[in-house]
């Protein structure tokens, strides 16, 4: 081939390419073929996707303040698992490193300004009442869901979920100034380490209790369904996710350990399954 004709193909193969890329806020395709799009409301932009057709059933990944889509992988991937029978959506947690979602560091309302974020979310989708399904800073997240939004809660799961642990009582302070606050600070000038502190210390040091976001009077009255799976690692403390199984009315509580051996997993997979189908409403 010459070397004129070979410039011309590779030019408009280059062109034919750039054409049919979708624009950077339009819909793409993810992992499992989820559709990929944002959601933008004043400085924040959030990083979403969507998979499957039923009612809609919000998770929120593992991972603490680095959370993000991918991470919904571990210990089972819940979009492949549901996305048969619900509408799945998920998101990236605001600023997490690895993640696409951006805004602000609201360092007097941490716990508040990511609950802003997954209810403009379902308001931005037209999603009025939902299920919801948290993973590790998913269980503080989906508690203040339910504290801020208990009509439009159906039924909630908290799997693994994070907690305070009085004996170690700088863990997630600690986690989060060395595991997430460099590195965002590398990639946002506008954002510096002291505002770091101050927002990991309003989030973790202020009231450090329970579950972070409610009290045990919340929970003792919440009549929302909930189905917690709990973990007994550092930062997912079994006794706090048993206590709050105690007290929440309405709760149900998994085997223990659920994830190990892993032909357990599927048994625990097994029972959310019939816990959504057993709440989720009748004309859904």
């Amino acid at each position: 081939m010459d070397p004129i004709r070979r410039k011309i193909l590779k030019t408009g193969a280059a062109v034919t390419a750039m054409a049919a890329a979708p624009s950077v806020f339009g819909e793409q395709t993810g992992k499992g073929g989820a559709a990929m799009s944002f959601y933008e409301k004043g400085r924040v932009r959030i990083h979403y996707e969507e998979a499957g057709s039923g009612f809609p059933l919000f998770l929120i990944p593992g991972g603490g303040l680095n959370s993000t889509i991918s991470a919904l992988a571990n210990p089972f991937n819940p979009i492949d698992e549901f996305k048969g029978e619900y509408r799945c959506v998920a998101s990236d947690l605001r600023n997490a490193n690895g993640g696409q979602s951006s805004g602000p560091l609201e360092i007097d309302r941490p716990w508040d300004s990511y609950t802003d974020d997954h209810l403009g979310l379902m308001d931005h989708l037209g999603i009025n009442k939902f299920m919801v399904m948290g993973f590790c800073i998913g269980g503080p997240f989906v508690w203040n869901l339910l504290k801020r939004a208990p009509d439009r809660i159906v039924a909630a799961v908290l799997a693994q979920p994070s907690g305070f642990r009085p004996e170690m009582p700088d863990l997630f302070y600690q986690n989060n100034v060395t595991g997430w606050g460099p590195e965002l600070v590398k990639r946002r000038p506008d954002i510096t380490m002291e505002m770091v502190d101050k927002f990991l210390t309003k989030m973790y040091r202020t009231n450090p209790d329970f579950v972070f976001t409610v009290t045990r009077d919340f929970v003792r009255n919440c009549q929302t369904p909930v189905l917690i799976l709990p973990d007994d690692i550092p930062a997912h403390p079994y006794a706090v996710a048993m206590e709050a199984a105690m007290l929440a009315p309405k709760a149900e509580v998994s085997m223990f350990p659920w994830k190990e051996p892993k032909e357990r997993i599927p048994l625990a997979v097994r029972q959310i399954h019939s816990f959504l189908r057993a709440h989720r409403p009748a004309s859904a």
